[in-house]
């Protein structure tokens, strides 16, 4: 844990990695209203904006040789990671999403929840929504826990540090919005609760991502599964939009049941703590 006070330029990766994002994301969003027709410039505006903060990450790290020798053993790191961690990050998101349709029953809703899903909830241009799941936490990834977790994690304890993320993620994705037929602009579509309970459900979801992740021993390719996981959870059934309220309180209430449990983990800084 030593190694990530080396990890000491947040305000310059979160800056250039909005902004990036953000000007390529709304551009995109314009296209999409103004020039549908145009899905292939559109396209490449979000895989831009997608791929921003995993380019500023690596242009930070390419010059400081500490950070650059920290990085590559993390990518592939797993054989030394507890089996109950690695479990958990392949099948607590799917779990989490099968008890919220379980518990949505007693509200009347269907079991046709529990169906494959034959459409995705929302289109990409050009790329099948599936390949847009896989290949969005891989590059995401690339940049939140190979250098935007650790920087901030430096600086302040991990509950700060799961909050300050949080909140950057939510702003982060708000271009999306307003990208024509895309996931956060359909949920506008169904209504402002449901579009408010995504940014709420990223609180919980990264607060158990990083808790894995140092539990890991800074695992990235087991932020990656876990990513991938919630991402694939989300849309492999035919999961109602209320349900995923559900799922969210459910997050909650686990990621407030670690915290309890991890209290040295999240409250205190490094060197403070082993974690």
């Amino acid at each position: 844990m030593s190694k990530i006070k080396y990890y000491d330029r947040p305000v310059l990766f979160y800056f250039l990695s909005t902004f990036i994002t953000w000007v390529a994301w709304g551009i995109a969003a314009i296209l999409s209203h103004v020039y549908p027709q145009n899905e292939a410039l559109c396209a490449l505006l979000l895989f831009l904006g997608l791929i921003s903060p995993a380019v500023v990450a690596f242009t930070l790290m390419y010059s400081n040789n500490k950070l650059r020798n920290d990085f590559f053993p993390r990518l592939l790191q797993f054989s030394n990671i507890k089996p109950i961690y690695i479990v958990l990050a392949f099948f607590l998101m799917p779990l989490g999403i099968v008890l919220a349709q379980f518990i949505s029953l007693l509200f009347g809703y269907s079991t046709e929840q529990f169906s494959l899903s034959h459409e995705p909830s929302f289109t990409a241009p050009l790329l099948s929504v599936w390949v847009v799941l896989f290949l969005a936490p891989v590059i995401e990834e690339m940049a939140w826990h190979s250098y935007g977790t650790d920087c901030l994690r430096a600086k302040f304890n991990l509950f700060t540090t799961c909050l300050m993320f949080s909140l950057f993620w939510a702003i982060w994705h708000l271009p999306l919005s307003f990208v024509k037929g895309y996931y956060q602009s359909n949920l506008i579509e169904i209504s402002w609760l449901h579009s408010l309970n995504f940014s709420i459900s990223i609180f919980p979801f990264v607060f158990l991502m990083n808790w894995l992740y140092y539990k890991s021993g800074r695992s990235i390719l087991l932020a990656i599964i876990f990513h991938m996981s919630g991402n694939f959870s989300s849309e492999i059934f035919s999961t109602h939009p209320d349900t995923k309220i559900i799922y969210t309180i459910l997050l909650t209430l686990l990621s407030a049941m670690i915290i309890c449990v991890e209290k040295n983990m999240f409250f205190k800084k490094i060197g403070e703590t082993g974690v």
